[in-house]
């Protein structure tokens, strides 16, 4: 079965910088588009970033320069590495691996548990 988990969340202040990891099994992770979105509590799922099985990125406006997204074909793992962090970037961060080398169905997508990263002023 497909299996997709996340490390690397926790506790920050203002300023600094997390890496988040997505160890898949049961897929390829090299032939899917993968991406990184977040959930705040009350607040809607969003896209953070996005990567293609070809490596083109896409970033939310809100943190395009701050957060890079990664894939490591030979250990099958997406990263998210998150630099000068702000509170509203508070939420529960999920790893999604669509079916599509390009796109990402949310509907249809493999997620992961999913990981809390918390940031103070």
């Amino acid at each position: 079965q497909v299996q997709l988990v996340e490390s690397g969340g926790g506790l920050v202040q203002a300023g600094g910088s997390l890496r988040l990891s997505c160890v898949a099994s049961g897929i390829i992770l090299s032939q899917n588009a993968m991406g990184w979105y977040r959930q705040a509590p009350g607040e809607q799922r969003e896209l953070v970033a996005r990567i293609t099985s070809l490596g083109t990125t896409h970033y939310a406006d809100s943190v395009k320069g701050r957060f890079t997204i990664s894939r490591d074909n030979a250990k099958n793992t997406a990263y998210l590495q998150m630099n000068s962090l702000k509170p509203e970037d508070t939420a529960v961060y999920y790893c999604a691996a669509g079916r599509s080398s390009v796109y990402i169905n949310t509907l249809t997508a493999y997620w992961g548990q999913g990981t809390q990263v918390t940031v103070s002023s």
